[in-house]
């Protein structure tokens, strides 16, 4: 099938873009790599009048390294992201990229198009929210900093409002005792994960884990923060965590989704060990400081 008819704009700032969006409010689309949107419309499961293309703006690309945190721009194409030497300060990011579909996919999908899709069956709103980034977004009334917490707020929604563009986001760089790790279950390597867990430990001085965040993905309408898990491990030493407790932490009162491809009960079940694998890496990660 074709897209239904559309105005195609192609903005060179992102004032222009915000200026756009406003202009013809839901009737408008911001479009970033196009890896999602287009076999949307190709199929008119969804229909837009007017089309806003980001890919001419500059200022929306690159990394930024500042006080502790990487900014990546939000049109940052995940192959970048992939194998760029700046990317490497966020472990869990770079490890995330290979597994989103395939290569071809990555060269043209982007960093913000990815979180401003919000499928929660995707990887990089669990690394989002797992790490605690900051989504940063430009709209009429100005910037605003959206904590990856409140930003997804159901499937393909976002706390953006229409106008609203997602120009970058803020990652915490590594910290020098820390493990990262992600792991998925999917039917085949580029198919969605039918469920995931992305992980990060961070020690103290004691070695003792200071910090955890552990992120679930295709478990619900969003991303979920297993914080149950994630309080049990804090204060433990490397070697006195149990793993298998932490995987049913995490699961306990989630409701994924019951389809064609998996029940809700095989989701839990896989999805705990996924969770196990990862925090056993990240563990060991940690451990070797």
């Amino acid at each position: 099938m074709k897209p239904a008819p559309f105005a195609y704009h192609a903005p060179e700032t992102t004032a222009d873009a915000v200026a756009i969006l406003r202009e013809h409010g839901d009737e408008a689309k911001a479009l970033a790599g196009g890896q999602s949107l287009v076999p949307l419309l190709a199929l008119r499961l969804t229909r837009f009048g007017h089309l806003v293309d980001l890919n001419r703006i500059p200022e929306l690309q690159g990394f930024r390294r500042d006080d502790g945190t990487l900014e990546v721009g939000a049109m940052t194409r995940q192959a970048t992201v992939e194998h760029a030497a700046d990317a490497e300060a966020v472990p869990l990011l770079v490890r995330a990229v290979p597994l989103i579909g395939h290569f071809q996919i990555r060269n043209r999908g982007t960093i913000g198009g990815s979180l401003a899709h919000a499928d929660p069956a995707s990887e990089l709103p669990a690394v989002a929210l797992a790490l605690d980034a900051d989504l940063v977004a430009a709209g009429p009334a100005g910037v605003r900093v959206i904590p990856a917490r409140d930003f997804f707020m159901s499937t393909w929604t976002t706390a953006l409002d229409p106008a609203e563009v997602l120009t970058a986001v803020r990652f915490p760089v590594r910290s020098a005792r820390g493990g990262w790790a992600i792991e998925e279950f999917a039917r085949r390597a580029g198919d969605f994960a039918l469920t995931g867990a992305a992980c990060a430990i961070a020690l103290g001085g004691d070695g003792r884990i200071e910090r955890a965040g552990i992120a679930l993905f295709a478990m619900g309408s969003t991303p979920l923060r297993a914080d149950a898990a994630e309080r049990a491990l804090l204060g433990n030493a490397v070697g006195d965590v149990d793993t298998a407790e932490i995987g049913q932490l995490a699961t306990a009162g989630t409701d994924p989704p019951d389809d064609l491809h998996a029940s809700s009960a095989y989701r839990r079940k896989v999805g705990a060990h996924m969770t196990v694998r990862a925090v056993a890496r990240a563990l060991e990660e940690a451990g070797r400081g």
